[in-house]
């Protein structure tokens, strides 16, 4: 049976921080969760853009150009191509749209770096949540 999901409620309870997972598809586009605290690390991603929508918290994304701050219910797409570094001064829950084929850590690859098959692990939201 169909039923809604509750992105904010997810992304609170996911245990490890910069881990995002996917909790739907639209297209070919992923709609990803996160809980994200410090500070991310500098990368790009050459031909996707990414948009970051706050759930909860206060998120900075520093750019070349500049820094942008989010707060609660903010959006910001970050286009292909340009390096970006979010930071989470504390606890922030985002929701994210990537394309399928988006590398989570761009064009770097470190202990952050999470595969699509670990994006996609199975999310159990009990009813009520």
């Amino acid at each position: 049976m169909p039923h809604a999901i509750t992105p904010r409620r997810i992304a609170a309870s996911l245990a490890e921080y910069w881990s995002p997972r996917v909790i739907g598809a639209v297209d070919d586009s992923y709609v990803k969760v996160a809980k994200l605290l410090g500070e991310f690390g500098w990368h790009a991603h050459v031909d996707e853009d990414e948009l970051f929508l706050v759930l909860s918290g206060h998120l900075r994304i520093e750019l070349e150009a500049g820094a942008v701050d989010l707060a609660e219910g903010d959006v910001f797409i970050v286009p292909k191509g340009t390096r970006h570094n979010p930071v989470a001064r504390a606890e922030c829950h985002v929701m994210l749209f990537e394309r399928k084929t988006t590398l989570h850590t761009g064009d770097v690859v470190n202990e952050r770096t999470r595969s699509i098959a670990d994006q996609l692990r199975p999310i159990t939201q009990q009813p009520g949540d």
